[in-house]
């Protein structure tokens, strides 16, 4: 699998335009553990990296609410962790053995249908300037399943001088391809990030600021729930308006796109809104999130953005987008897509792309000087002789 590739012979952000592959499309499992913390999605894609020709099943296994813990407290030491801390690799065994539970079930629905490998993101317990950290085991994940498993999707892009995150936008660029321009897709998981498509066919992307886990950490630590149910608290509160300007002046929105986040990079906010009732410190948390995506500065405003991710489901956070925002905001299944899905098809979408050394990210997607290919197969103790790679 091609690690470098030179800027004039790596295809670009228009590739999803270009002519048939002239590869057989795979079919792959997708992977996304996200900064939300609630557990793995797995979906069934068959792409030849460039179009999707077909989506199969997906799903959801959650983590249970001890593994949860266990991770929310290694994110807490994520920065002084050693590799070998006895509390990670424990955690990273349970969750690669939950990635695994994901991929059985979705193998189990796809009944016949021959899959070639998995994409596995693995869990984020880090993503800081210079270094991200993922964690997962593939040799354990590939010898469970028999399956040769693509991951490490970042350290390229992030040693190479580029952010890391976000990733989706190229698997964003192949779905909405033939859409109207410009169009955003904002993905509002534990942190919010998007993908602009320009009138030009340009892509462009970032990290806004917070998505939900400010919120699902407030409401945790509040009511004992894992977040704001239907938006319900956050409607019965006032948005304190001083203390979102306070938030706002963080020096993250001075930065131009691209530009990333760890899903602690605004932790100190719970503090900031400590002093206000439930339902005020929903309502502002909310509002932050609106706010950082309606800040982010975009060389072209969209006429659509299609939200996905756990906060499209949160209709007051979608209430105001809508008011922060110029354009129609409608969740992803407005075009069809499975919102739920869709971020586990991207690393499905990327393994395969990786497999075929195509680039996975771009100078105006993550700051990388050129388009830079990146992932790692692993085939623990399998040999891949006679799969379609």
């Amino acid at each position: 699998m091609t690690q470098s590739q030179s800027p004039e012979h790596a295809p670009m952000a228009t590739d999803a335009a270009q002519d048939a592959s002239p590869h057989a499309p795979l079919t792959a499992i997708g992977l996304m553990s996200g900064t939300s913390l609630d557990g793995v999605d797995a979906a069934l894609i068959t792409t030849d990296g460039i179009r999707v020709f077909d989506h199969g099943p997906s799903l959801t296994v959650p983590y249970d609410a001890s593994l949860r813990a266990r991770v929310r407290a290694i994110l807490d030491r994520a920065a002084t962790l050693s590799p070998n801390d006895a509390d990670l690799l424990e955690a990273e065994q349970a969750l690669t053995d939950v990635h695994t539970q994901a991929v059985q079930a979705v193998r189990a629905q796809a009944g016949e249908r021959q899959v070639d490998v998995i994409g596995l993101h693995g869990q984020t317990i880090l993503h800081a300037p210079g270094r991200t950290w993922q964690i997962g085991n593939a040799s354990r994940l590939s010898a469970a399943t028999d399956l040769p498993v693509v991951h490490d999707f970042r350290t390229a892009d992030v040693l190479a001088g580029g952010e890391g995150a976000p990733l989706a936008p190229l698997y964003h660029a192949a779905l909405l391809h033939g859409h109207s321009t410009p169009a955003a897709v904002l993905n509002i998981g534990g942190v919010a990030n998007l993908t602009l498509m320009t009138r030009a066919g340009d892509v462009l992307a970032c990290d806004t600021g917070p998505g939900n886990a400010l919120l699902d950490d407030w409401m945790f630590r509040h009511t004992g729930q894992p977040c704001d149910f239907d938006g319900a608290c956050a409607a019965k509160g006032t948005v304190d308006t001083a203390l979102l300007s306070t938030l706002m002046a963080h020096a993250f929105f001075r930065k131009p796109p691209p530009k990333s986040l760890d899903r602690l990079s605004f932790h100190q906010a719970l503090e900031l809104v400590s002093r206000l009732s439930v339902e005020d410190g929903a309502a502002t948390l909310t509002a932050f999130t609106a706010a950082a995506i309606a800040r982010t500065p975009l060389p072209e405003e969209p006429l659509h953005w299609f939200v996905c991710g756990g906060g499209r489901r949160n209709p007051t956070l979608m209430r105001m987008l809508a008011d922060h925002v110029p354009g129609t905001v409608q969740p992803v299944e407005a075009l069809g897509w499975d919102g739920d899905a869709l971020e586990a098809e991207c690393f499905g979408f990327l393994a395969v792309r990786s497999l075929r050394g195509l680039p996975l990210s771009l100078p105006a997607t993550t700051g990388v000087p050129y388009p830079m290919p990146g992932g790692r197969l692993t085939c623990g103790g399998i040999s891949p002789a006679g799969r379609r790679l």
